[in-house]
């Protein structure tokens, strides 16, 4: 037998911690988009919407004037209807010891994000009424085209400019020098040329008592950011296994694909949506004092109609997200050969010790799963690390030759 684990599993008191854990992310997740749906639903219908615009239009007769008035009121009801999940989402994770994250500390991210959400917000909703003036018929498709650009400069710059508001990241050469060198052999056996001045340390430890890391940004923003968390609760091979994995985001350029992937899907959700808007509109806009799709009036609207297309999108996005997880999972595990004395067992008791400290279920609910799970079940990735070795006679290893 194996002397790792071959299957995930948790002591009875860590299961019962991370079936109620569960739980509670479900009716957090599901809960909070039924309460955000209902909400909106009525606030459209009780006309909040025509209130709103009649007010701005009594302050000003110029549409872009009205709509800086109108967007961040709408936004911050939006941020308020979201509000109860989060906050019943972050007890929980303070009850089970996840997170360690101060009230002070979370008001004070909560303050950011609501004030990053009302500057970019605006200005994107102003962009899109002026295209339903402007385009009555293809505003979907002009609107899609300016997201391109727009989110690959978010990818660029949030790792630059919007990560470090929330959270300190330092130099990992200047932490663990040691390490670094480690982690150099799984570059150089990569192929690749990511030097220490582009993997991070961030400080998470100020906010969970659980470890991770992941990549983010491309070109010159393009980095590796393990939490600090990761350097004092797994051992320096599972670090290594951790960061093998990241590296396979840049090897397979995953983030160069997972940004055509969304882009594809924006187009036909935007699709779907401008067709959601225009029947939604016609048939109940007279009932709910809505004008036109273009006055500032139909916005409550709007976010009714993203909030529905987005939670329909979820298992689109996750479903892609879960293959470009796993295909990192293969991946770091090839290029950990070579490296360390057995990548099987390294690979295995990293995400044996992942799911213990997030108190992951080792039997979720499927279909809760497929909807909202970004990455595959710590179960899967624990079986399936368990069992590959390429390197044995007969196999072959996907992204590196074989041992001749």
């Amino acid at each position: 037998m194996p002397s790792f684990p071959t299957v995930y599993t948790l002591p009875p008191d860590k299961l019962l911690k991370a079936e109620a854990l569960g739980h509670a992310r479900t009716l957090a997740h599901f809960g909070g988009t039924a309460w955000t749906l209902i909400a909106l639903w009525l606030l459209v219908q009780s006309g909040l919407g025509a209130r709103i615009a009649g007010w701005a239009a009594r302050i000003t007769p110029r549409r872009w004037l009205q709509g800086i008035l109108v967007a961040p009121l709408w936004l911050l009801v939006l941020t308020a209807l979201d509000l109860p999940a989060s906050l019943y989402l972050h007890l929980q994770y303070r009850l089970y010891g996840i997170s360690v994250e101060s009230w002070q500390l979370w008001l004070s991210d909560f303050a950011k994000s609501t004030a990053l959400t009302l500057i970019v917000g605006t200005a994107a909703l102003a962009v899109l009424y002026a295209l339903f003036r402007k385009s009555p018929r293809r505003w979907w498709l002009w609107f899609w085209i300016l997201a391109i650009p727009c989110e690959i400069a978010a990818v660029f710059v949030v790792p630059i400019t919007i990560d470090p508001l929330f959270d300190h990241f330092s130099p990992l050469a200047q932490n663990n020098p040691a390490l670094v060198r480690s982690l150099g052999r799984v570059v150089q056996r990569g192929g690749l040329q990511i030097p220490p001045s582009r993997m991070f340390v961030m400080d998470a430890s100020r906010k969970v008592a659980a470890p991770n890391a992941y990549v983010t940004g491309f070109g010159a923003s393009k980095r590796i950011v393990v939490w600090d968390t990761s350097l004092t609760m797994e051992t320096p091979d599972e670090i290594l296994s951790m960061y093998a994995h990241e590296q396979g985001h840049y090897v397979l350029h995953h983030i160069y694909l997972g940004m055509l992937y969304s882009f594809a899907v924006m187009l036909v959700f935007f699709w779907i949506g401008a067709r959601l808007l225009a029947w939604a509109s016609a048939r109940f806009g007279a009932r709910w004092r809505i004008r036109s799709l273009d006055d500032w009036s139909s916005l409550g609207l709007l976010f009714l109609a993203m909030s529905l297309l987005g939670f329909v999108a979820e298992p689109v996005a996750n479903a892609f997200s879960r293959w470009e997880e796993h295909a990192a999972d293969v991946y770091g595990q090839e290029a950990l050969h070579g490296i360390v004395a057995d990548p099987q067992a390294v690979t295995a008791e990293s995400f044996q010790r992942l799911g213990e400290l997030w108190l992951e279920d080792p039997a979720p609910n499927p279909l809760v799963g497929w909807w909202t799970d970004s990455h595959p079940s710590v179960a899967e990735r624990v079986r399936f690390a368990a069992h590959y070795d390429p390197w044995q006679p007969g196999s072959h290893p996907r992204y590196f030759p074989p041992s001749p």
